[in-house]
This record gives C-alpha cells, structure tokens and sequence, in this order.
C-alpha cells in the first residue's frame, strides 16, 4: 500500500511534470489531490456510479471482467489479462524506463498492469477524478514506481509533451467533452509517444440519428461512438500507425503521435 509518505518521497517526479505544481501539494489521502473540495459534482448517471463508494469493491473482480468482457463478445473476446498484454504491446513497454500516464484510471488495475511492461526508473502516473476510486488505488498499489493523481481527465494537469505513453482504458465515453480530451492526450505526448484508448463502437452499419444520441447521452452521460469516429479523430491529429482491434460494442484503437 502506498503511504503518505511513500507519496512524498517520489512526488518531486510528478510535480516536476505539472503546468502549475501546487505549493503545498495535498498528499494527505495517499495520492496528488489537485482538485481538492471545490471540485464539481459530477454531472451525469454514469460519472456519479463512477464516483461512488461501492463501485470501487467490485470494479476489478465483477464490474470490469463481466461487464467489459461481455461488451467484447465473451466467450470469444480477449480476456482482461489479454487486454492488457495488449495494451503493454501497443504502447510499447519492453521493460525500459518509460514514464506512462493512465487516464480516468479507476482503482488502479490498469495502471499496476502497466506497470509490469515499465523498467527500473520508470514512473506510471494514473489520473482520476473519484476520490473513492483512488483511495481504492492507493489500498492496492505497492510502494513502487506508482503514483495517483486526482485531476480533471478532460483538463490534463501536465506540461506538454512529457509522456512516452498515454492510455485511457473504459473512460472516453463517459467524458463530457470526449474530443476535448483526446486533443489533452495529444498535447502531453511526447513526438513518437504511443496511445492506447479502449472505448465504445456502435455496431450497426446505420448511423444513429443525432437526436438518439443526444437522448442517450442526456439519460446516461454515456456516448457510443461510431465505428470510424476515433480512429478518424486521430488521424486528423496526425497520429500514424493507427491500429484498431474491434469488439461487439467496444474498439481498442492505438495510435503514435507524429
């Protein structure tokens, strides 16, 4: 478990990585708060489960293995080890030092995953906006290379060009601003940084109708993205090298930046 004191140890890493480092950074909880008591309710039905106490006992062992592995086509999908094997591969962690950002990262399970592909030296940072998600983190997280930081997903706290890899696994579609949050990504790559985003499709070959979608994200604050959407997105960010695995109602799209 990461300790308050843990945190402090390595955090001159991370506040050297920050467009305005606090002063007196908050460290108390066991990771970065930069948002503090101030920050905004969460606005939708999805971003409130998403921040609630309950979700982070069941997110690694029952919500994310069941609900994400079926939204693969269980039986026939990558499993969650698969997944993130993949994810390693794609962002081409080997086992050098590479410093890697993990964005809305829940209880940390994808972050610890990346962690295993990070050599000696090497710093995994993984962001997000639930202070129950991170406490979870934080409980499941050793002493290591690690390091949690509550901040805005959309609004990345971090000077530009600063990471050698930037994944965001099960989020994108819950942000208000998704577009807004790629572009985020992009900023904090380093040139010939790698990007990995796990996210929606939209199955069917017919387009929803924008008032459908409207309706869906009003009553969910859920978007299902179109099956070109992100990998076009990227392209016009001037990604190469765009790859794209793609699940029932889920796509794995990675990506190097020019």
């Amino acid at each position: 478990m990461i300790t308050p004191m843990d945190v402090s140890a390595g955090m001159d890493r991370v506040l050297d990585l920050l467009r305005d480092p606090p002063a007196e950074p908050d460290v108390s909880a066991g990771y970065l708060d930069l948002l503090g008591p101030s920050a905004k309710p969460p606005p939708s039905l999805a971003q409130s489960v998403m921040q609630s106490t309950f979700l982070p006992q069941i997110y690694e062992r029952v919500w994310r293995p069941i609900g994400f592995n079926v939204a693969k086509g269980w039986p026939i999908g990558p499993d969650t080890a698969t997944e993130h094997a993949t994810a390693r591969d794609w962002l081409g962690l080997t086992g050098e030092p590479a410093t890697v950002l993990d964005i809305a990262c829940g209880p940390g399970n994808v972050t610890r995953a990346l962690a295993k592909g990070v050599g000696r030296g090497g710093l995994v940072i993984g962001l997000d906006a639930s202070q129950t998600m991170l406490t979870r983190a934080v409980a499941d997280t050793p002493a290591d290379d690690i390091r949690y930081v509550r901040g805005d997903a959309v609004d990345l706290p971090f000077t530009g060009e600063t990471f050698d890899a930037v994944c965001c696994f099960g989020a994108l579609y819950l942000f208000d601003d998704p577009w807004t949050a790629v572009d985020g990504m992009t900023r904090v790559l380093k040139p010939g940084g790698r990007l990995v985003i796990l996210t929606s499709r939209r199955p069917s070959p017919l387009p929803a109708t924008r008032m459908g979608r409207a309706l869906l994200r009003r009553a969910t604050g859920l978007t299902v993205f179109g099956d070109q959407e992100i990998t076009r997105a990227l392209t016009t960010r001037g990604f190469k090298s765009i790859r794209r695995h793609r699940y029932p109602l889920m796509q794995l799209v990675g990506a190097t930046r020019t």
